[in-house]
Formats: structure tokens, C-alpha cells, sequence
């Protein structure tokens, strides 16, 4: 690739580096002579019609930005199966380089980029593009100190233009909560990004690890991150404060916008104050206004100017009626005054936990009008009051509307079916779906999935639960193993033992006893345990212990043998049966009629057989 001239323009000098989808190059523009960075489609997404199409989408939506926090995009193109973008030169490093190397970063540093990044994200997202994407990778920082944000590769123009499937996009240490649940990202998807970043810059780490991404994202959704202050008691409390703020789970408790979030980081101290030019307030700043009543009293002044002398002298007659009307009203006034003030004063009663019917019956014989709300309640049964309005044994007037909140039961929802996944893959699926999960891991069942899989849900998949209720998991152990016998393995040796089992796919357990036994030789099996005969699971474990002697005493047998007397030699062979296993002490041709005597040595219990040419003509027990 060094070497090659793209667009008969470009030619590409080194390689700076690679991300997910594309190889970066440094360039020179042949045409107007300065330094590009190229950055080209990798050769094995170039047929895939989405890697392409999200190429070219971050090529469209950075070709509308122009800001100096932002790397500009100067031209795109093909050549041959390669796509590339031609794109401004920053000759710098990374935030995730200088984080590294300096970390944690003196506050108003961090402030400083922070509110750069923050500048480049509100312009972003005035032009409608989210980034989804913010992380120190993707922030370049110039010889200067200048922060600019690149890599749109994943930016979203809108929301409403671009098809959302349930992949998430997004580096898994930077991705917000709602981007983790498969969400949709805004604009405060962004700002928890950029909280993320504040916090590593601040402390050196990111806020959450754990094994495997999913792990990760879990911890995004559920947990709250460690104190900065905890970890660099150097940083401002307020500082903390508006890291936090941004990394809220709730997007709508996150600042208002990218701009908001920048402004709060200046505010921090004088320092950081000083750091960009007065921001002309908006209409959320504390601001001095006319007292309203002094405005009222100079209206009517102007008024009353205005119609001074219109009016004429009234007649007599007209101020008689004028009377009594007046009378009327003040009568009226002080009929209606006395009939509110003896009103009858009544307690309100409990209704909390009542069944409405009864509930509306005790209000109505109180003399109160009774008003019904109703909404989904997880522990409140259905058709009961979860709270009223007015507090109970409160005094009131007889008449009044007394607000009832009922339940209509616990909302259900579908449950998703997750035997099948791993367990991690299954809480982040029902986490997502605002279950609770109760792993029962410690009592796994026998499937034949394979070993860490969900193998059993309760309740199962695709029926309704109320929501937030717990799904319980039975994790896999694999199929369950055959069973087999357990061979007899007494008087055995501990390497022949092993062996015995193992042909049957028993495990000889490691922890093997002795003792002292005058029935068995030394380095003999002289019990084991299940016994021989039992049944055991295939992979199950047989414990054995081996005699340490002395063991039996040898004997020594006289065994007297008439060999046939028919004109033939004839073959003798004497077989002993003992501790020590079968044995042929003795073997040998003979003549036709010989006497064969042998003493033979067993030790212990046995038995001493002969055979003539293979047919056993004695067979001795020995005690």
C-alpha cells in the first residue's frame, strides 16, 4: 500500500494505524501539497454491503461538520474494491495514549479537553449526527494541546433514519446504559461517553470491569461507579459532582446537552473560568425583574389619567339602584360566608389496602365524594386502594373529593426464552426486560445442552410474568454420564486399579488410605469404596486403601501328580491361586508313567490346581 497513489492524488506514505473496519494511512495530497490521513476500508468488509454503506455514512455526516474540536473531512473515494476518506492530519496522539502515559491528569488539563470534546459534541449534535462512539481512542490531542474528535464510523444521523437492530455498537468501557440494553443512542449517550472519559482522565481507570463485555455492559445498567475522590482525593467535589451528573443511568437526570456539560465544567474554579470568554446568559440564569405590582400600580395610574373626565355626574335614581344592588350582594356574600364556614367537619377514614367497593362505601357514608385512579401495582392485588390523597384521620369538610389510586393488578409482560444462552448472555437479556434473575447454580441439572447453559427457566419462555418478578435458572451440567459397575479392585495394585477404571470411565480418587493387614501383601487394595457391584455416574470418583504389610505368611504345599502311564509324554502344569493372583509355579514335559512331587509356596489363602495336557486333574483348596 505505501506507495500507491489514490484518486491520482493521494499518496499514501506510512500506516498510522487500524481500527474495527478500516486501516488508517498517512498521506500527502499530491495536488495541494500537505499531510492526510487516508483511512481505508479493510480489504475483507469491502464486499459487505453494510461495512460499506457505514463507511460512506461517516463520510456524509463529518463532511457536515466544520469545527475546530472536529477532524475535517476533505474528500472520498474509491479505487478499484477499496473505499477511503481523505481526512485532515493530526500530528499528535491520542487521549488513550496520554492517559496512559500521564493518568490521572491534573484537573484543569482534564477540564480543559473535556470541554473541547464537549464543544465538538453540541456542534455534532446541532447538526443532528451522534457520535456513539466517544472514547480516548477516538480523540486525537495536537502538539498544542488542542482535543479534536474523529472516528464517526458509527455516528447516527437520526435516530428516525436509521434502522436500529438489537447489536450493540459502541466500545463496551464508554457505552451508555441505554446503548447497553439495546436502546437507541442520543445525544445524552454521548454525554454519558464523555462522563466515562472525564472519569479515566481524572483517575487513570475506566469505571467498570469485569469478565466479558456483557459482564461490563451489566455493570453499565446496574451498578454505580466508585467514588473518583476515593480513588484521587485531589479532584474538586464539585468536579465530581458533574462527572457524575453525566454518567447518570437516566438519561433525562444527565446535563441537557453537550454544551451545558462543557459550561459546567468551567465553572469549576477561577482557574477554569478563565478558560473561555464570558457565555452570555440564556433563560435559565438568575436574572433581576420588575416587581410585577409596581408595574400593576403605574398601568393603572395611565389608565385612570386616560379616562379622567369622560365619566359624568350620576343621577340620583341611578345611585339608589346602585344601593340596592350593593345590599343584595353583601347579603349574598355573607350567606354564602356562613354557609361554607358551617360546614359539617368530618375524619377521614383508612381506606388504604380495601377493596374499591368497600372503600367507596366507607368515604360515601362520610359524607366525601370519591374520585378513582388506576394503575399497575406489583404487591397491591388487583381492584384494592394503593393510596389516597387525603391522609387518614385528617379533618375535613363533608363534601370534599378524596383521590383513590387502585390497582389494576401486576403488569404482565412476556417473558424471553433464554434456555440456550450462557449465563451471563441470559441476566443480560432479562435484566433488559426489567426481570429479576435468581441463578441456580449450585444446583444445576443434567442436559443435554452443554455444561453453563440455562437448561430450565421458570416461568419458561414466552408466557406472560408480572414485571420486575424473579426468573429463576437452571444452569446446565451436560448430559447426564451412564452408569456403570463398580469392579471388584481388592487385592489389586494401585496402577492396576487405575487402569480398571479407567476402561469403564471411573476415576481412581487421589486421596488413597492404608493400613496394616496381614490378609494382603504391601501395595495391595485391601477395601474400596462404593464396593464392588455398586453403581457409579461415568466420571465418578472410587476411593481405595492399600494394605502396608505385613501380609500373609508363605506355606509351602507338597503336590503329588501320577503322570498317565500309556507309552506318551505328557505336559504338567501346576497353577496356584492367592493374594498374589494367579501364577503357574510349574510347567514341564514328562514321560509316561512318572511320579511328579513339587513343593509349591502360597501365600495365604488359595488354591493349587494341576493339568495334564490342559485337563485339570486336581484342584486343592489351601486355608
Amino acid at each position: 500500500m505505501i506507495g500507491k497513489l489514490l484518486g491520482n492524488r493521494y499518496e499514501v506514505l506510512e500506516q498510522l494505524g487500524g481500527g474495527g473496519m478500516a486501516l488508517v494511512w498517512k498521506g500527502r495530497d499530491t495536488f495541494l501539497n500537505r499531510l492526510v490521513t487516508i483511512k481505508v476500508l479493510r480489504p475483507e468488509y469491502a464486499s459487505d454491503e453494510d461495512f460499506v454503506r457505514r463507511f460512506r455514512r461517516e463520510a456524509q455526516a463529518v463532511a457536515s461538520l466544520s469545527h475546530p474540536n472536529i477532524v475535517s473531512i476533505y474528500d472520498v473515494g474509491q479505487e478499484n474494491d477499496s473505499y477511503y476518506l481523505v481526512m485532515e492530519y493530526v500530528d499528535g496522539e491520542t487521549l488513550k495514549s496520554l492517559i496512559r502515559r500521564e493518568a490521572p491528569l491534573p484537573t484543569a488539563k482534564a477540564i480543559q479537553l473535556g470541554r473541547q470534546i464537549a464543544e465538538a459534541l453540541e456542534h455534532a449534535h446541532e447538526n443532528n449526527i451522534i457520535h456513539r462512539d466517544v472514547k480516548p481512542h477516538n480523540i486525537l490531542i495536537t502538539k498544542t494541546g488542542r482535543a479534536k474528535l474523529t472516528d464517526f464510523g458509527i455516528a447516527q444521523a437520526s435516530a428516525s433514519t436509521i434502522t436500529h437492530t438489537d447489536t450493540i455498537v459502541g466500545s463496551v468501557h464508554y457505552i451508555s446504559p441505554e446503548q447497553a440494553k439495546g436502546e437507541p443512542a442520543g445525544p445524552k449517550s454521548d454525554i454519558y461517553a464523555l462522563g466515562v472519559v472525564l472519569y479515566e482522565m481524572l483517575t487513570g481507570q475506566v469505571p467498570y470491569q469485569a469478565d466479558g463485555a456483557i459482564g461490563v455492559a451489566l455493570k453499565h445498567i446496574q451498578e454505580q461507579p466508585l467514588s473518583l475522590r476515593e480513588i484521587n482525593p485531589g479532584i474538586p467535589e464539585d468536579l465530581e459532582k458533574v462527572v457524575l451528573r453525566a454518567m447518570d443511568k437516566l438519561p433525562d437526570r444527565r446535563h441537557k446537552s453537550a454544551k451545558a456539560l462543557g459550561e459546567d465544567l468551567i465553572s469549576i474554579s477561577e482557574e477554569t473560568r478563565n478558560m473561555l470568554p464570558y457565555l452570555p446568559e440564556d433563560e435559565e440564569y438568575t436574572r433581576v425583574l420588575p416587581n410585577p405590582s409596581l408595574t400593576l400600580r403605574e398601568e393603572q395610574r395611565t389608565t385612570e389619567g386616560s379616562d379622567k373626565g369622560k365619566g359624568k355626574r350620576m343621577k340620583p335614581a341611578a345611585w339608589g339602584m346602585l344601593a340596592v344592588l350593593l345590599v343584595f350582594l353583601v347579603g349574598g356574600l355573607v350567606f354564602a360566608l356562613n354557609s361554607y364556614l358551617n360546614v359539617e367537619e368530618i375524619t377521614v377514614p383508612p381506606v388504604v389496602g380495601m377493596h374499591i367497593d368497600e372503600a367507596r362505601r366507607v368515604l360515601e357514608d362520610r359524607g366525601l365524594v370519591v374520585s378513582v385512579s388506576r394503575q399497575p401495582h406489583d404487591t397491591v392485588k388487583k381492584d384494592h386502594v394503593i393510596s389516597q390523597d387525603l391522609n387518614a384521620n385528617s379533618v375535613v369538610k363533608k363534601g370534599r373529593t378524596i383521590v383513590l389510586v387502585v390497582s389494576t393488578g401486576q403488569e404482565l409482560v412476556e417473558v424471553p426464552d433464554v434456555v440456550g444462552l450462557t449465563l451471563e448472555e441470559a441476566k443480560y437479556t432479562l435484566f433488559n426486560q426489567k426481570f429479576k434473575v435468581e441463578a441456580l447454580d449450585e444446583d444445576r441439572v443434567y442436559s443435554d445442552l452443554e455444561e453453563g447453559k440455562v437448561a430450565e427457566q421458570e416461568p419458561k419462555g414466552k408466557t406472560e410474568a408480572p414485571r420486575g418478578s424473579t426468573i429463576k435458572l437452571h444452569i446446565s451440567k451436560g448430559p447426564k454420564p451412564e452408569i456403570k459397575q463398580v469392579p471388584n479392585l481388592i487385592g489389586m495394585t494401585q496402577e492396576a486399579a487405575r487402569a480398571e477404571l479407567a476402561a469403564l470411565g471411573l476415576v481412581l480418587d487421589e486421596a488413597i488410605g492404608q493400613m496394616e493387614s496381614t490378609e494382603y501383601l504391601s501395595g495391595q487394595i485391601v477395601h474400596q469404596e462404593p464396593s464392588a457391584n455398586q453403581e457409579l455416574e461415568e466420571g465418578g470418583k472410587v476411593k481405595i486403601t492399600i494394605s502396608s504389610g505385613p501380609g500373609p505368611a508363605p506355606r509351602d504345599v507338597t503336590i503329588r501328580v501320577k503322570v498317565p502311564d500309556d507309552g506318551e509324554n505328557h505336559d504338567v502344569k501346576i497353577k496356584t491361586e492367592d493374594v498374589r493372583g494367579s501364577e503357574y509355579p510349574y510347567i514341564n514335559s514328562h514321560r509316561s508313567g512318572d511320579n511328579v512331587v513339587k513343593d509349591i509356596r502360597v501365600y495365604g489363602k488359595g488354591r493349587v490346581k494341576v493339568y495334564i495336557d490342559g485337563n485339570q486333574v486336581l484342584d486343592r483348596a489351601i486355608d
